[in-house]
């Protein structure tokens, strides 16, 4: 039942992230041009060159603002990761072993610590 929940999960993830792909690629670039237009704000000493760099700045920014639908596409691929991670992990409950003799055992073995 556990690995058709993460199947289900992973599908469902799957078709999100192909859905908002051109999105994620659009918030991409316009990241990495306002990145480009910030650090050549800085670099820039001429007033012409700031004010270029400014505008080059606020479009790249408006550009961004429209690709809000990118971070569904960022969740869904944190969630393929987690499924993915999770797919052959071992249920970790560990069972009490009911042999009393296992138990004397370890009870005598507590007893001389």
């Amino acid at each position: 039942m556990k690995k058709f929940g993460l199947i289900v999960l992973g599908g469902i993830a799957a078709i999100v992230l192909l859905a908002n792909l051109g999105p994620m690629i659009g918030l991409a670039i316009s990241l990495a041009i306002l990145y480009f237009s910030i650090k050549q704000y800085m670099k820039t000493d001429s007033t012409g060159a700031k004010v270029g760099w400014a505008i080059v700045g606020l479009v790249a920014l408006a550009i961004t603002a429209t690709n809000v639908p990118a971070v569904l596409g960022i969740a869904a691929l944190y969630i393929l990761y987690v499924v993915y991670k999770n797919w052959n992990k071992k249920d970790e409950v560990v069972k009490e072993d009911n042999d009393p003799f296992t138990n004397f055992e370890r009870q005598w073995a507590d007893l001389n610590r």
